[in-house]
């Protein structure tokens, strides 16, 4: 993707980003506050200075972030909105401009809602096209291959290690199912855990606030883990054995976390 201005008079504009939805909106946001012409706006998530460009450093806020999502959703609709939230979960780091420069051509445009994504011939849409694809492809396995593990205390425990952030889009999910339980979703490879208290909204911690501590299974756990995998072992048919296949519909990243794979004894 281009983070060079290729034409137009004035300076290059741009607008340092936190690698965070809130962030990417606000600085969204102040471009069109700033009424900045989208080929001399770039918007990236790296902390090096750009050479001879204007750098801004953007700090997310709630109220500017709200303005966008709103008119998001009444521009385009609740689909195209929630594929622009998904592809600014994955972790490319041309996210935020491609993003940006989508939306810019969706609202110059006038796209009607549900048909943002309709010019893929433009490099920016289908770059958000297929970033929502691949993380929303990864949030759809991650729901069915998710596995909780009952601790001590009765809570609800899993733990996943996902390429996109895809927390924010699986404790909806499991809120809606799970709505009278206690269940944490960790995701290892940010820190973030996602915290659903029973009959209670869901919300994120992160940083030294979710620091995470030494965990034990209840008993009852322990019996039907062993039962589990036993029963898996059991029924499966040795000369039908397809590593291969099995690899391409349930890859072994997603395994590592699942206690039919033998996934980790203790936490």
């Amino acid at each position: 993707m281009r983070t060079e201005r290729i034409e137009g008079g004035t300076e290059l504009v741009v607008y340092r980003c936190e690698d965070s939805l809130e962030s990417i909106f606000t600085a969204i946001y102040l471009s069109y506050e700033e009424n900045r012409d989208a080929r001399d706006t770039c918007l990236v998530l790296h902390e090096e200075p750009l050479l001879f460009a204007e750098n801004r450093k953007v700090e997310a806020d709630s109220g500017r972030v709200i303005k966008v999502i709103r008119t998001l959703k009444r521009r385009f609709g609740e689909d195209d909105y929630l594929s622009v939230c998904t592809a600014l979960a994955s972790t490319d780091e041309n996210k935020a401009q491609a993003v940006y420069r989508t939306v810019v051509k969706g609202l110059d445009e006038r796209c009607a809602r549900g048909h943002l994504f309709d010019s893929l011939a433009d490099e920016y849409v289908l770059k958000v096209f297929s970033l929502a694809r691949a993380a929303g492809r990864e949030i759809q396995h991650l729901k069915g291959f998710v596995r909780f593990q009952e601790l001590e205390n009765g809570i609800l425990y899993a733990q996943i290690g996902p390429k996109s952030n895809a927390v924010t889009f699986l404790m909806p999910h499991f809120a809606d199912r799970l709505s009278a339980e206690n269940f944490v979703i960790y995701d290892e490879n940010r820190g973030i855990f996602g915290v659903h208290p029973s009959g209670g909204q869901w919300y994120l911690l992160s940083g030294e606030e979710s620091e995470k501590r030494e965990l034990s299974l209840s008993e009852q756990e322990l019996k039907y883990r062993e039962l589990f995998c036993h029963f898996c072992h059991t029924i499966a048919i040795q000369e039908r054995q397809n590593l291969k296949l099995q690899r391409n519909l349930l890859p072994l990243r997603y395994q590592e976390y699942m206690v039919e794979f033998g996934c980790r004894e203790q936490l």
